[in-house]
């Protein structure tokens, strides 16, 4: 297998991670209707209050987002300016593409995952709780995706270059560069 075939797979197998990752998570978005819809209930007609009903609502929201935004990446769906990059031409996007990923994405992933890694094992160390008495017991476990949210965006910041790159490189053959 030639080394361009190998990173074409490298690139599938990340795809695939994050995309199952993404669906997985995506779960959590009926969870926390259903939760919030359980606290509504409960408010309003029984006349009580789950400070742990409302903490797992926010344990969800956070789950979804943080570890679905690689998916998010992978298809497309995050904010982008498209005033260049929608009628560009494969080779400018391959171009747009790579240098955001190389200049933008990669770096914000590596130095966020860095700069939470202690904040993350000060929460572990102490088993960080929740600071109301009936909250959840994971602060620690919540505050651990933070660094894997990055690792799993930056994974998806080499997909994405592995594949502006193949392009380019495609595109040079093509032409005889």
């Amino acid at each position: 297998m030639s080394p361009l075939n190998r990173l074409a797979v490298l690139a599938s197998l990340i795809d695939r991670a994050n995309s199952a990752l993404g669906r997985t998570v995506a779960w959590c978005a009926l969870v926390m209707v259903l939760v919030q819809v359980a606290v509504v209930g409960m408010r309003y007609v029984l006349g009580l209050g789950s400070l742990w009903l409302t903490e797992a609502i926010i344990y969800a929201h956070a789950t979804l987002f943080l570890m679905a935004a690689a998916w998010t990446l992978q298809a497309g769906g995050h904010v982008r300016v498209d005033i260049v990059y929608a009628r560009a031409r494969p080779r400018t996007k391959a171009w747009i593409d790579l240098l955001g990923a190389l200049a933008f994405l990669l770096p914000f992933a590596a130095m966020l995952a860095w700069l939470s890694l202690p904040y993350v094992g000060r929460s572990w160390v102490i088993l960080e709780r929740s600071r109301e008495a009936s909250g959840l017991p994971l602060v620690y476990a919540l505050k651990t995706l933070i660094p894997l949210f990055a690792i799993s965006l930056g994974l998806q910041g080499v997909a994405q270059a592995i594949r502006a790159g193949l392009v380019l490189i495609a595109s040079a053959e093509e032409h005889g560069r």
